[in-house]
């Protein structure tokens, strides 16, 4: 009969056994298993059964991570030297490939992520390589994940963080920028002058024939006043003529003689002492003479 310490210790052996069998793999992450040294494949996610001493598991997280590369001088094109520190985002896609095919694939991105920048560096001038950023981001993209492809991951972003370039650089590069900003600011406040020259000329332009239309303007209307004011005036002036001609009409030579004899009192009023009398005047007072006559006579004969 087994002591019952000895079965104790039986039953202990046999659960750690089985609980060091059962694996739980949540979903982000896969076992690999070899199996005597032989690839059997990616477990889970789930419950994953390992069997002990023979099977020797991996354990692979698939989330995308971010691997920092440290700052490095570079040379461009050009030769200016320019340092430079970028981040690198990537996932395993294939977490069986990534255990056969590399030890350490953090390690290794990072150096392949080291020299791939300064051969990518190497073909841009400085100048390009402050103002493309977005375009080196990707050209080191796609070389790194030609290179990790073979290791089951996947880069899916490159991602410059800081571009430094060498003090004397700089202090070009700020002398530079402050003159294209002065220029920028003489160009617009020209533009801004030549604008404002423009619109005053087509204002004095607009103001100058508005000036031209009113006097055209007022000077028809004087024309049209002085010509409606000729045309009334030439009707009175027929209409007085018509007047004094039909009572020219009604008039005897009585009526005319006293008429000059009024004229002439008016003469005799005046201040002067010499009188020039047409002798036409004479003739008009002859039938006047003629009726006193008359008068006189028939004044005797009673």
């Amino acid at each position: 009969m087994v002591p019952l310490s000895i079965l104790l210790v039986l039953i202990l052996i046999g659960v750690v056994l089985l609980l060091s069998m059962i694996r739980i793999v949540p979903d982000y992450k896969r076992i690999v298993v070899l199996r005597v040294g032989r690839l059997i494949g990616a477990k889970g996610p789930g419950l994953v059964i390992i069997v002990p001493v023979i099977d020797q598991p991996v354990t692979v997280d698939l989330r995308e991570t971010y691997l920092e590369i440290p700052r490095q001088t570079c040379i461009t094109k050009d030769n200016a030297p320019i340092s430079i520190d970028f981040l690198i985002y990537s996932k395993v896609v294939d977490p069986a490939t990534t255990v056969i095919q590399v030890k350490d694939y953090a390690g290794a991105a990072m150096n392949i992520a080291m020299t791939t920048l300064r051969a990518v560096v190497g073909d841009i001038p400085l100048d390009d390589v402050l103002a493309k950023r977005e375009q080196i981001n990707q050209v080191l993209r796609t070389k790194l994940d030609e290179v990790t492809e073979r290791w089951g991951v996947k880069v899916t972003s490159v991602e410059i963080r800081e571009i430094s370039p060498p003090k004397d650089v700089q202090e070009s590069m700020n002398k530079q920028m402050a003159a294209e900003r002065n220029r920028r600011a003489t160009v617009l406040e020209a533009d801004g002058q030549k604008q404002a020259n423009v619109t005053v000329a087509e204002g004095e332009k607009q103001a100058a024939i508005l000036k031209a239309e009113g006097g055209r303007q007022a000077a028809i209307l004087n024309a049209e006043g002085n010509r409606q004011a000729a045309i009334l005036n030439a009707e009175g002036y027929a209409l007085a003529l018509s007047k004094i001609f039909e009572s020219a009409k009604n008039i005897d030579a009585k009526t005319m003689s006293l008429q000059y004899l009024d004229a002439l009192k008016a003469l005799g009023a005046g201040p002067s002492t010499k009188f020039v009398i047409p002798t036409e005047l004479l003739n008009l007072l002859v039938p006047f003479s003629e009726s006193v006559k008359s008068s006189l006579e028939s004044s005797a004969k009673r």
